[in-house]
């Protein structure tokens, strides 16, 4: 499978296709639900969302996978070397990790602005050293870089039947859902790092505290006051995925059942803390497997259908690549109004 989709990407240097494995490989490994959603795209643009996870996964690797032993002065270091090398493979195409050469490409190809991963990057650092948010003001400034900035990241990517600045305020949103409900989901592993990432504001609206988080998690016992204030976040969660779903029908018709599936999938996970009682502070609520099947399966019909309607073969672009592809089989040019990922014109044109 890997192959096809460097080939279809029209990816042929063997040093690039094993950067993009790499990340396709850190995809499939650590994002089980993305990597699935990713699954439902055409061929050719899977490489570029395995790039853009692959960098986000390294770069929080370095904020939480060295360890808590690792000191924060060294997790710094390394995050700085990681964007000195980023910010040179953006302006020059050429780095010596090969995660980072796999996303400059795609940042290359799809013309990514360098800006949205400085933004990315900003909120890193900023993990280093903040434990916690007054507000949920607070709280968003954080996830305008770590969750906002790559769905916008991802926006050139799917592509829209729109101007990319109209789709661009839902396709923010998304990200932010989406990581909302992680936070959600993980607030008991979040706070053995030291984190927490409810707004303080909204904890005290219910009578709960840090502390009080800390004293459920370290004796496994339960406590009203911090039950009701995963609920409270979970309706805020659900607020930002209302806000973000009419988003989805501004995309191009062949990315959306991938989106919609994840949109579907995360929201599940919103459906099985409620179901387990918000007891994340214990345990981490997976959406049952069953359920999890049912839904790429509809989103699996949902791409076979939108790839025919767009004249696209029902597996993959032609083995060829991207622009033997083109030639043979894309089909009319899309209509007015239609914004096609600029990866693919570029890969076209060469």
């Amino acid at each position: 499978m890997t192959d096809r989709e460097l080939t279809a990407a029209g990816i042929t240097d063997a040093r690039l296709r094993a950067d993009y494995t790499r990340c396709r490989r850190l995809n499939a490994q650590h994002g089980k639900t993305y990597f699935l959603a990713t699954r439902l795209l055409p061929v050719e643009r899977r490489p570029a969302v395995h790039a853009l996870y692959g960098f986000a996964r390294w770069a929080d690797e370095i904020v939480d996978g060295l360890g808590t032993q690792a000191p924060p002065t060294e997790r710094a270091a390394a995050l700085r070397a990681l964007h000195a090398d980023l910010s040179a493979g953006l302006r020059h195409g050429r780095s010596e990790h090969a995660v980072v050469r796999a996303v400059a490409d795609t940042a290359r190809w799809y013309a990514i602005a360098p800006a949205l991963f400085e933004d990315f990057m900003a909120s890193m650092r900023s993990d280093l050293v903040v434990t916690d948010y007054p507000t949920y003001d607070d709280l968003y400034a954080y996830m305008r870089g770590s969750a906002a900035a790559i769905g916008l990241q991802m926006l050139p990517v799917l592509g829209t039947v729109v101007p990319r600045e109209q789709a661009a305020p839902y396709a923010a949103s998304l990200g932010v859902a989406f990581q909302l409900t992680n936070f959600l989901r993980d607030v008991g592993e979040d706070l053995d790092r030291g984190r927490v990432y409810l707004p303080a504001d909204l904890l005290a609206a219910h009578g709960a505290d840090r502390a009080l988080l800390e004293w459920c998690r370290a004796t496994g016992r339960t406590d009203r006051r911090v039950t009701s204030a995963l609920r409270e976040t979970e309706r805020l969660t659900r607020r930002v995925y209302a806000r973000a779903a009419p988003g989805i029908a501004l995309l191009d018709p062949v990315s959306r059942p991938c989106v919609r599936t994840a949109f579907v999938l995360y929201g599940g996970i919103l459906d099985a803390v409620a179901a387990d009682g918000y007891a994340v502070l214990h345990r981490r609520a997976a959406v049952p497997r069953r359920r999890r099947a049912g839904v790429a399966l509809r989103g699996l019909t949902a791409a076979l259908a939108a790839r025919a309607a767009a004249r696209l073969p029902v597996g993959a672009r032609a083995s060829g690549g991207v622009r033997e592809a083109v030639a043979c089989t894309a089909g009319p040019e899309p209509g007015p109004g239609t914004h096609a990922p600029a990866g693919d014109a570029a890969r076209r044109a060469v």
